[in-house]
């Protein structure tokens, strides 16, 4: 029983606490100066095994009336804050190609370094009098292993110690759409009666990130009715695990998100 969770979310009904963080960015600032959008990126992932041959694929562009002394596409190696320039783009709007090859040469990697789990962070610096501005958004460029179907589903360990959850769920999957997926069992783990769902969660083939649609899993639980998950993640299609950060909630409130680890039995 969830009593702490539920004592949490009564606090929640008649508190609101904000908060901000500050950091200093150490590559030019974001949303100012002459500012980049990123789109149609496709394909979004490099896939291990295939790095030789793999590729990310975008445009970048910026406002037609806006003047800049340079641009340039820079990338960064699992989280690290250093960024390196990769390329350099001349004009706008730009349709850009990187290979995993030209990312791991800039940044002093060999191909047999990279790992699948490993990711990278491309951006887009520009140079306008002297001010240095940053693309209004990044992209994560995953390695990944090519999709299997088969490592998609089946039966699962679903894990979130901070929910205090743990125990067997099962995925299946849409039988005309592979990267459509349906958990059952979640409720169940809660010592709720499942009687709606399954929860829907929908694998993003450019990217391999999930998206959990927000459905009821039971109509009630804990005393309150409408007992919900939703929430995002990645897939790892090397071995077929989910990490998910879940928001729980009921028609009366939500009880916070939680990390949640599905693991291929």
């Amino acid at each position: 029983m969830k009593s702490r969770y539920i004592l949490g979310l009564l606090i929640g009904l008649f508190v609101l606490v904000g908060c901000e963080d500050s950091v200093t960015d150490p590559v030019g600032l974001r949303d100012s100066g002459v500012v980049t959008t990123l789109s149609d990126i496709n394909p979004a992932i490099f896939v291990y095994g295939e790095l030789d041959d793999s590729y990310v694929s975008f445009t970048v562009n910026k406002d037609e009336d806006a003047s800049i002394d340079e641009a340039y596409i820079v990338g960064s190696h699992n989280g690290t804050s250093q960024r390196t320039k990769i390329k350099g783009i001349s004009s706008f709007p730009a349709e850009v190609n990187i290979s995993a090859v030209e990312v791991a040469q800039a940044l002093g990697l060999e191909i047999a370094e990279i790992k699948s789990g490993d990711f990278f962070v491309l951006e887009v610096i520009t140079v306008s009098d002297g001010l240095l501005s940053r693309s209004a958004g990044s992209f994560r460029v995953r390695v990944v292993c090519s999709f299997d179907p088969a490592l998609s589903f089946g039966a699962y360990t679903a894990s979130a110690p901070d929910w205090e959850l743990n125990g067997g769920v099962s995925i299946t999957a849409d039988e005309e759409d592979p990267f459509t997926i349906y958990v059952s069992g979640l409720a169940a783990l809660d010592g709720v009666t499942e009687d709606l769902g399954p929860l829907v969660m929908k694998i993003d083939p450019l990217s391999f990130n999930v998206v959990a649609e927000k459905t009821k899993l039971a109509s009630s639980a804990f005393g309150y009715t409408g007992f919900s998950y939703a929430g995002s993640g990645t897939f790892d299609s090397c071995t077929g695990t989910y990490q998910m950060l879940m928001s729980i909630s009921v028609d009366q409130g939500g009880f916070g998100s939680y990390e949640f680890t599905f693991t291929k039995n």
